[in-house]
């Protein structure tokens, strides 16, 4: 097919069947690559590589950007803004509808009894997509290295995610490229946050006296602007694709600002495993659930909103750095860490998904199946959900509950 045959209707009909359809952000990426580029032939397998290439040295979702990347191939800047809403509108609408439903219904006997079972089963997919996501990014008794002391300092220290992250690139960096780079790199990386703990320690001293009780009321009831800079910040500083970015949300939400209870998480992590297109239409959960409609807008666009300015405006840049052998060396140490990150992400979420036996034979179940039979997130959670139901009773009874 002609490049110049390709026009803002097609795009925008591909893209929303697509997000439509789709689950997963890997496996969105190889749809995309089918229907795209095999089926549609709309760019050659050499460019649909250099952007795949691309958007995994990015922060933030690499499928959206994939998209971005690709409408902007085809029809320049207004294509890349058309495909990018078009592929995360439908995951919007429908994440929409599911957190009202939640809000609503999810205090219901009949609908806590199906996140019984849903709960565990969603954990089983986020363990199987680390494992996965593991297997594929280390290599090496190095990166093995790197991943466990990740994983000790997300574990045991309130540090959050950036810094490790950052260091983790630096030590990519000594390891696989400059050894004096990268030390000097981590040397400035480490006083540098140290001033910065050091300030906000100080400044907190000063300040908790008079504004404690504030605070502790601001910390569930987030404004809009403070909703969508948080999410602004996660999609532009969040490496390692949507999956690092749930455990950089999470440890956020949860442990940090006590937006939400680790159990509404897990709730939130179900109902982006029931959407297709981008996992991360989780954020506009989040913003359901902590200020409605709007709440939803502002979080849901304000995630993605660094995927639109970084691909639209440095993209020619981008093309130059993508060969530049620190970056490699950099992203080879940040991919190790992020798994780490994610195994505490996991380990954080799994009491709470999985509170008694049961649950655990059911998390071991799904993560079996879904390895062994290679199936898919939906059956899946279908029957977590029906076994959610008959374990806490007679499934006739809960649905004639929930009718009333």
């Amino acid at each position: 097919m002609s490049e110049r045959a390709v026009g803002l209707a097609e795009i925008v009909g591909v893209f929303l069947k697509i997000g439509a359809m789709s689950y997963g952000g890997p496996a969105i990426m190889g749809i995309m690559q089918t229907e795209i580029q095999e089926k549609l032939q709309w760019i050659s397998k050499p460019e649909f590589v250099e952007g795949l290439a691309l958007v995994n040295m990015l922060p933030g979702p690499g499928a959206t950007q994939l998209g971005i990347f690709i409408g902007h191939a085809k029809v320049g800047l207004a294509g890349g803004i058309i495909a990018g809403i078009c592929f995360i509108l439908p995951a919007f609408l429908i994440m929409l509808a599911l957190s009202a439903a939640y809000v609503a219904f999810g205090t219901l006997p009949s609908m806590r009894n199906a996140f019984y079972g849903i709960g565990p089963v969603v954990v089983g997919i986020f363990a199987t997509s680390v494992y996965r996501l593991g297997k594929g990014t280390i290599r090496d008794r190095s990166q093995i290295a790197i991943a466990i002391a990740t994983a000790i300092v997300m574990f045991f220290t309130p540090i959050g995610l950036v810094m490790p992250l950052m260091a983790a690139g630096c030590v990519g960096i000594a390891l696989f490229d400059s050894r004096r780079t990268g030390l000097i790199g981590l040397s400035v990386l480490v006083a540098a946050f140290g001033t910065y703990y050091l300030i906000d320690t100080f400044l907190a001293e000063l300040i908790v006296p008079t504004v404690n009780l504030p605070q502790q009321s601001n910390a569930t009831s987030p404004g809009l602007w403070e909703l969508g800079t948080f999410f602004c910040k996660v999609g532009a500083f969040t490496f390692g694709g949507g999956l690092s970015m749930l455990a950089f949300i999470q440890e956020q939400v949860v442990n940090q600002f006590g937006w939400l209870t680790p159990k509404e998480f897990v709730d939130g992590l179900a109902l982006g495993q029931l959407t297709p297109g981008p996992i991360l239409m989780l954020a506009a959960f989040i913003g359901f659930k902590l200020a409605g409609t709007t709440g939803a807008a502002v979080a849901g666009s304000a995630i993605f909103l660094p995927s639109f300015l970084m691909m639209l405006s440095v993209l020619p840049l981008l093309r130059k750095l993508k060969d530049l052998q620190w970056l490699r060396a950099f992203m080879r140490g940040i991919g190790p860490a992020v798994i780490g990150a994610l195994a505490v992400s996991l380990v954080q979420m799994a009491p709470h998904a999985a509170p008694d036996i049961f649950t655990w034979v059911l998390l071991a179940l799904s993560i079996g199946i879904i390895l062994l039979c290679n199936v898919g997130p939906l059956p899946v959670m279908a029957g977590g959900g029906v076994l959610g139901l008959l374990s806490r009773g007679n499934l006739i009874k809960r649905l004639e509950e929930f009718v009333q």
